[in-house]
């Protein structure tokens, strides 16, 4: 749009300027041929009156012009014409005169259009063809002769020069509607884009909320199902020991009572270490869940190994807390239920998708038979389902009684920003 721009501010300058230059060219030259043309009197007065005239025109067009675009008009139009007129009867005079006559041929085509067009260039081409012939009146067949051979060469070089222009006009009229057909759709797309930003941003707020929620739920369950057992079996054990006069009875007692203490304690030990993925803060997730798979075996005694395919990714904090919860969800599930030798980790980065494999050789299980739970949070596998379709995942169990169970869960490879 600037080089449109600053082509217009070009041709406003010639057009205010250019025929001044071309009207002193033929001034200096027709003045120096006086005698060698052999003028007249007269003629020497009248074209200073035209050329007086021309002078005046000029600065009429300029006044008008000014501040004005370059298109055809009906001032355009009176002034090509008064102007083909002066010089037409100025190289009428002196052939020389035919410079101011030749600024007919420069853009005509934004003073004029269609048939005045046509006419305009007709005739400045008789000027010029007669000027170049030995000037007019023409005299004796052979002037005709070239002058009629001069104007087919002007007329056959306008039509060249005229279909070339047109198809560069026409290429410039495509270029400028293709330049902004592709302002407005980068700007569109930019619009998209920041609406895209708005909208991810949205979601991972509305994903760390959500989040905040189901721990809440997941270590409300954690306390009923260890802790609060734990210190349920306490206080029965404690109240045997109270009613009883057995002294070991009572010490058998008060040892059960320390035992689940100690194993309540330790279950609270893994309920706070599981409320954050600390883990994720100093490493990533790969060392984070090689870490977490280390300390559940040396904690559970089953063997288990955990394997990295692909490469490695630095992933959102969104997508690595999840499988990291994920992983520590299914073993805990693992060690409460399967009865595991043996246990089996895998990350796998596959180009645009992250998949996390947890597979055991325990008891298994039936899937079918595992009631549902209802609402959005749920715990065990409920509740790892829940944690990938947050991050537009999603998550598989394979299992069968008495051939173990694979959990695979798939989310999208989010790179951290």
């Amino acid at each position: 749009m600037t080089d449109v721009a600053g082509v217009e501010q070009r041709w406003a300058v010639y057009f205010r300027w250019g025929p001044y230059g071309m009207l002193a060219a033929g001034t200096v030259l027709s003045a120096a041929t006086v005698d060698a043309v052999g003028m007249s009197t007269v003629e020497r007065y009248t074209a200073v009156v035209l050329v007086g005239a021309a002078v005046v025109l000029q600065l009429w067009w300029g006044r008008w012009s000014r501040g004005r675009p370059l298109a055809p008009s009906v001032p355009g139009a009176c002034y090509y014409f008064v102007r083909w007129a002066l010089g037409f009867a100025l190289s009428w005079f002196n052939p020389f005169f035919a410079f101011y006559a030749a600024a007919g041929f420069v853009g005509p085509d934004r003073l004029l259009r269609g048939r005045p067009l046509k006419l305009g260039l007709l005739a400045t081409a008789v000027t010029i063809a007669g000027s170049q012939s030995g000037g007019m009146p023409l005299n004796g067949p052979l002037n005709w002769a070239v002058f009629g051979a001069l104007l087919c060469v002007h007329m056959a070089l306008l039509i060249v020069f005229g279909q070339l222009a047109a198809r560069e006009e026409e290429r410039t009229r495509i270029q400028t509607a293709t330049i902004t057909e592709l302002e407005r759709t980068n700007a569109a797309l930019q619009q998209a884009l920041d609406e895209n930003a708005a909208l991810h941003a949205q979601l991972l707020v509305q994903a760390r909320e959500v989040g905040v929620a189901d721990e809440r739920r997941r270590l409300a369950a954690e306390i009923h199902d260890t802790i609060a057992q734990g210190l349920t079996g306490i206080i029965a054990q404690l109240q045997v020991v109270v009613n009883t006069p057995d002294a070991d009875l009572a010490r058998e007692h008060v040892a059960r009572a320390t035992d689940l203490a100690r194993h309540s304690l330790g279950e609270a030990r893994r309920s706070v270490h599981n409320l954050a993925p600390v883990a994720l803060a100093d490493a990533g997730l790969p060392e984070a869940l090689k870490k977490t798979v280390a300390e559940w075996c040396e904690r559970t005694g089953v063997r288990a190994e955990f394997t990295v395919t692909g490469t490695d990714e630095h992933l959102h904090e969104e997508i690595a807390a999840t499988l990291l919860r994920i992983v520590q969800e299914a073993l805990s599930n693992t060690a409460r239920h399967a009865a595991a030798d043996r246990v089996g980790v895998t990350l796998s980065f596959l180009g645009d998708e992250v998949i996390l494999d947890i597979r055991d050789d325990g008891r298994g299980f039936d899937p079918l038979a595992v009631p549902e739970r209802t609402g959005s949070g749920g715990f065990g596998l409920d509740g790892m389902r829940a944690r990938a379709e947050r991050v537009a995942g999603s998550l598989t169990v394979e299992s069968e009684p008495g051939h173990g169970t694979a959990v695979s869960a798939r989310v999208p490879l989010v790179r951290h920003d």
